[in-house]
């Protein structure tokens, strides 16, 4: 019981830090997500299976999801 006193701080620091990297991994997949959404659609867009207009309404909310997770990050 005492050692467990002891070596709270020690483990809620250990938590806080799991916390942390899980949410950052998150939103690295997340951003690594987005771009790879990016990249096919700018490849269906070059073979010609979607048109301009399409593109260009899904290329703009990519960039501004992509935005926001790197606003988060601030």
């Amino acid at each position: 019981m005492v050692l467990r006193l002891l070596f709270a701080p020690v483990t809620g620091l250990g938590w806080i830090a799991e916390q942390i990297q899980e949410r950052v991994d998150t939103e690295l997949d997340q951003t690594e997500n987005l771009s790879k959404r990016l990249l096919a659609l700018q490849l269906a867009f070059d073979m010609g299976e979607i048109s301009e207009e399409d593109f260009e309404v899904q290329e703009e909310e990519l960039l501004f999801a992509i935005q926001a997770l790197e606003d988060q990050e601030e």
